[in-house]
């Protein structure tokens, strides 16, 4: 099933075989770039809209940034959320660093 409301981003993964987007619904999905189907919903466990998903540089996590001023990190291959990460301020996009490390 697709996104039920606006999507602001979508990446495509290093490795070019999965995109992942952000969207108002409150998920993140991860999507395979050739048939389409989705692979993974990243739930944002109804705290806004994700206004931006990225692949870490080797394509095995996906950060979001969530309406609710969170960063969470994602198992790109199982959907887990590992870490969430508060921000103080209003936050709207987020990336790997080369060391792999969040900015």
């Amino acid at each position: 099933v697709g996104h039920t409301d606006m999507v602001w981003t979508a990446e495509f993964a290093p490795d070019g075989v999965r995109v992942c987007t952000a969207s108002d619904d409150c998920t993140a999905k991860i999507w395979d770039a050739e048939s389409g189907e989705c692979m993974n919903t990243l739930a944002a466990r109804g705290h806004g809209c994700v206004f931006s998903a990225s692949f870490s540089q080797d394509g095995m996590w996906v950060s979001t940034i969530d309406e609710d001023r969170t960063l969470k990190l994602w198992d790109a291959e199982s959907g887990e959320c590992i870490k969430i990460l508060g921000c103080d301020g209003e936050v709207s996009c987020g990336e790997f660093s080369p060391s792999q490390s969040v900015s």
